[in-house]
């Protein structure tokens, strides 16, 4: 993959694959955990959504580990029900929530059943497109998560004023999107000149816990 093929890209699999090795579990995770909130209104069980709440939440171990398997007894059950009724998006987004929350073997592929049930919900005549349309926004999403690959931003510590880790603090803790726009003019303050980082906090997104800029402002990795 190339800068501009990264930045171009439409489906999640080839800039997943280009990142194999190179991204840490946790923002692979929290991709897939993105992947669920994007088709929130398409879980249709306290479980599903209980179940990536949990997810997210480990990882800032905020969970006790008998939390989780309690999780996944429930959510095993109740996928189980799901597929009885073979309700094509309901069955989709369910089975996107199990990946993210309890299966490390198939997580970072839970972007394609998440896609199917975006597809599905458009409709019979539309559902192609409604999934193609999905895959491109993940695509946003990964660039959210893990900005240009190809040209990483190197935190200057003069960046990090009182306001500016306040503000990235209250972003990731409530996911307060709307917020990266005063984020980028305090950054901006602060003397940071970096047009991938202010521009990305001044874009239209899609946005999520894990952005590469907050990120980068508290130290996660």
């Amino acid at each position: 993959m190339t800068d501009g093929e990264w930045l171009a890209a439409t489906e999640p699999a080839p800039m997943l694959e280009y990142l194999r090795g190179k991204a840490s579990d946790r923002k692979l995770r929290l991709f897939a955990v993105a992947c669920c909130r994007r088709i929130w209104h398409l879980l249709r069980h306290d479980w599903s959504k209980e179940a990536v709440d949990v997810a997210e939440m480990n990882e800032d171990g905020l969970v006790d580990a008998l939390v989780v398997e309690g999780r996944a007894d429930q959510a095993e059950q109740a996928i189980g029900r799901v597929a009885l009724r073979s309700q094509v998006d309901e069955y989709a987004a369910t089975a996107a929530a199990w990946a993210v929350a309890f299966d490390p073997d198939r997580r970072c592929r839970a972007f394609e059943p998440a896609a199917v049930a975006a597809g599905m919900a458009a409709g019979p005549g539309d559902w192609t497109l409604g999934r193609d349309r999905e895959f491109t926004r993940q695509c946003g999403v990964l660039r959210c998560l893990f900005g240009n690959p190809f040209r990483p931003v190197v935190l200057a510590r003069s960046w990090l004023t009182p306001t500016v880790v306040s503000l990235a603090e209250v972003i990731y803790e409530g996911r307060a999107f709307d917020r990266l726009p005063i984020l980028a003019d305090a950054l901006q303050d602060a003397g940071c000149d970096n047009e991938d980082v202010l521009g990305h906090c001044r874009g239209p997104g899609p946005h999520a816990r894990g952005c590469f800029v907050v990120d980068l402002l508290l130290g996660k990795g």
